[in-house]
């Protein structure tokens, strides 16, 4: 299923994140403080040296556009650089190209450098796990030098099974299909249950609107069948049927559409259609293999249909109709389909019910709801469930005995075992489970210690079975590292997580730190480990991510603490954050770097605008900054399903939530921090407009000479340069403008 969101994928694809010098030492000697201080000293002096000799930088025209909304005129000076095919919209964007690159081009020896440094670090010939679907091992792999993955697979050779070494066969050669093009990116996937068709999307510009193709993995060949527009695909039982979802203009997932492979598109058949401007319309298919699930989602409320894939010309069967506020989602195992709701409660239920009169009011509960846990996910197979929850903002998994499911719900959980994963503060996830008859159920794992894990659960015991750890290459020694969770107190009395990881031998004294920040969408905001991340900790850096409400790290009241009129207090937890740090002693306002991504983007311009003073540098992500007048153009994408998100500015007292806190709406003449602001052209979530309107209002606006700098990409979309080697070069130039900015020349 696919849902468009201004979301938070591109802080970690992009992975751009701060480095400054730590502070010096209250106990060092004072021949030594001296020396440091000189030497901070020469070397600001050096960068105000370079800057002397660049350009000034461009300055946008001003065509007042006159907005009147609610009796209410305000004036966008910029409004014009909407116009993406005005050559003077491009020529501008070019200019802050320019001067960017004038700014950074001394730099760049130290940017080849940490390029160097963060390749230096990856496998580049590696391979994924594979996993199985019905014969095959299915898995992707990279080679040296190649900017994209091959997608393989091979024979699965059952047990006991007399068979040669099976060869690999090559599914997608993801480089062949990008030749000649400035992006290229692979959407989904999917293989026929026979293994002899595979189904994938493909997006040549950045812009997210994927064109369905088919593929007969029997021969090789790609097939005439061609699909604009398509969000989503999903096979019926007898490998020629394909569902697949399409978008409207405004890029709404909105019809679930039926195609047979050979057969002209004009005759494809509707099979539904959303027409509620307020939700998206997605679909999966049940691991059990027998149901295509349609799901109508908006920000609070979601409605299910089922097709029989044995039988994809019959209409869909709808479960439960939709409900303000109520939200559910189906597993099938067996004859029974298990069904989270929060019916009962934010934290959600898990009931079941007969697959043959799924109606709610048959509905039985497996689980209750809790007021301190929150039930995130659940995956069937034909030998156990595993549930997926979170307590206290951490996750955790628990195995669900399918003989106590049978005898009650309190039975069954008292039969739960729960699975022991190495590390409290952590990341648990369901990875690729394609066989329903599996007796483990596989998981990635991370910390802001451990490099991305998979493990075999086994849905019996929760026994772990370790298939593969990143490697990490150069010697990462994890002991080296300390890692933590402390909690800073918001104005009106919430305790706001807050996850860091530091060098031991820096612990102990203010230190240059990195703040990462989301809080939107309901989504916690997971810790991860980066190898790109050495290249700041082994600096002094401090790295920590704040939790803030918004997201989802103790669930839907959490959320809803965070959202719509309430959205302010997402900027005021992280403001109690980055305050806490400092009380602390981990780091100072002025050794403080901020940063988020495209909602993390808008987090940060209402921080910086509420508070300006609260770090030295702050780099922006395709930032959501415009959010008042992008809320006001329902043509623009996902702009209708996110009214429920951030507000609808046709309805007065919500248009003057949303003003009070937008970024761009809000820039004040006051001074504000050293800042990086990043976009790109073809960007579907965030329009690349929002960040250069931005930019240009900045320069206009603020009254200090802090070094405000935009960088486009002028061949890519909301998460950036599509090849592995030109997104490294993006986190190295990311990397090199805060080194430069605190006078880090190393």
């Amino acid at each position: 299923m696919s849902i468009g969101i201004r979301g938070r994928a591109a802080l970690l694809v992009m992975g751009i994140v701060g480095v400054m010098g730590c502070r010096t030492d209250q106990r060092q000697m004072p021949g030594e403080m001296e020396a440091r201080a000189a030497e901070a000293r020469a070397a600001e002096m050096r960068v105000a040296e370079q800057r002397a000799a660049v350009a000034v930088p461009p300055v946008a025209k001003k065509v007042p556009k006159e907005i009147v909304q609610h009796g209410e005129k305000r004036v966008d000076n910029y409004f014009w650089l909407r116009e993406k095919e005005n050559p003077e919209t491009i020529k501008y964007l070019e200019a802050e190209n320019a001067y960017t690159d004038s700014v950074m081009g001394p730099a760049k020896p130290l940017e080849e450098k940490l390029y160097k440094e963060i390749l230096g670090r990856i496998k580049e010939d590696d391979s994924e796990v594979p996993y199985r679907k019905g014969d095959w091992l299915y898995y992707s792999r990279t080679e040296t030098g190649k900017q994209y993955p091959f997608f393989c697979r091979k024979k699965y050779r059952f047990p006991g099974e007399a068979a040669p070494v099976p060869e690999e066969i090559v599914t997608l050669d993801v480089n062949k299909l990008a030749e000649g093009k400035e992006f290229y990116a692979i959407g989904d996937q999917e293989a026929s249950d026979d293994g002899n068709m595979l189904a994938y999307t493909e997006d040549v510009t950045g812009f997210r609107q994927y064109t369905l193709r088919v593929k007969n993995l029997k021969t090789g060949k790609t097939l005439m069948d061609k699909i604009e527009k398509v969000d989503g695909v999903e096979w019926a039982r007898d490998g020629k049927t394909l569902f697949y979802v399409i978008e409207d203009e405004a890029k709404r997932p909105y019809r679930m559409m039926r195609h047979v492979v050979g057969t002209p598109v004009e005759n494809d058949r509707l099979v539904y259609e959303e027409t509620d401007r307020l939700y998206d319309l997605g679909m999966g298919r049940t691991r059990k293999g027998d149901y295509i699930v349609a799901t109508s989602s908006s920000k609070t409320t979601t409605e299910c249909r089922i097709i029989s894939t044995a039988q994809p010309d019959q209409p869909p069967t709808l479960i439960a109709t939709r409900k303000e506020g109520h939200e559910y989602s189906l597993n099938q195992q067996g004859d029974q389909f298990y069904i989270r709701t929060n019916d009962k409660g934010p934290n959600f239920r898990l009931v079941k019910v007969s697959t043959n009169d799924p109606r709610q009011q048959k509905w039985e509960e497996v689980l209750p709801h809790r007021e301190d846990v929150v039930l995130e996910g659940v995956d069937c197979f034909a030998t156990g469930i595993a549930v997926y929850e979170r307590a206290n903002a951490l996750p955790r998994m628990r195995l669900l005995d399918l003989k106590g499911l049978a005898a009650s719900g309190e039975g069954a959980k008292a039969q739960a075992v729960e699975v022991k994963f190495p590390e409290a503060v952590c990341a648990i996830g369901s990875g690729t489970n394609e066989e329903y008859s599996a007796t483990s159920v596989r998981v990635g794992y991370t910390s802001m210690l451990t490099p991305g894990t998979v493990y075999d659960v086994d849905l019996k015991t929760g026994a772990l079975t370790l298939l593969k750890r990143k490697e990490v290459l150069g010697g990462y020694d994890p002991s080296k590292y300390v890692t933590e969770r402390i909690y800073a107190t918001a104005p009106d009395g919430a305790k706001v997580p807050i996850s860091l990881v530091q060098r031991k031998d820096f612990a102990g004294k203010p230190c240059p730190m990195f703040l990462e920040g989301y809080g939107a969408y309901g989504f916690p905001q997971e810790v991860y480990f980066s190898s790109s991340n050495l290249t700041l900790l082994d600096r002094g850096v401090t790295v920590a991510i704040a939790h803030p409400r918004g997201g989802g790290d103790f669930g839907r009241r959490w959320y809803d603490a965070g959202r719509m009129m309430n959205k302010p207090n997402t900027f005021t937890d992280f403001i109690a954050c980055a305050d806490e740090l400092v009380k602390k002693g981990y780091t100072t306002h002025e050794q403080l770097a901020i940063t988020g991504g495209s909602a993390g983007g808008l987090l940060i311009g209402a921080v910086l605008n509420m508070r300006p003073d609260v770090a030295g540098v702050a780099i922006l992500e395709v930032p959501f900054v415009d959010v008042l007048n992008t809320m006001s153009d329902d043509t623009l994408p996902l702009t209708t399903q996110e009214w429920i998100e951030w507000g609808n500015p046709n309805i007065k007292a919500e248009y003057e939530s949303i003003k009070k806190y937008c970024p761009y709406t809000n820039i004040k003449d006051q001074k504000y921090p050293k800042m990086l602001v990043r976009t790109s052209l073809n960007d579907s979530q965030v329009m690349y407009h929002e960040p250069a309107k931005y930019v240009a209002k900045m320069r206009a606006t603020r009254t200090d000479k802090n070094l405000l700098l935009l960088k486009v990409n002028m061949g890519a979309g909301h998460g950036g340069a599509s090849g592995r080697y030109d997104a490294l070069h993006e986190t190295a130039f990311g990397f090199t403008f805060l080194l430069r900015e605190v006078g880090v020349e190393k």
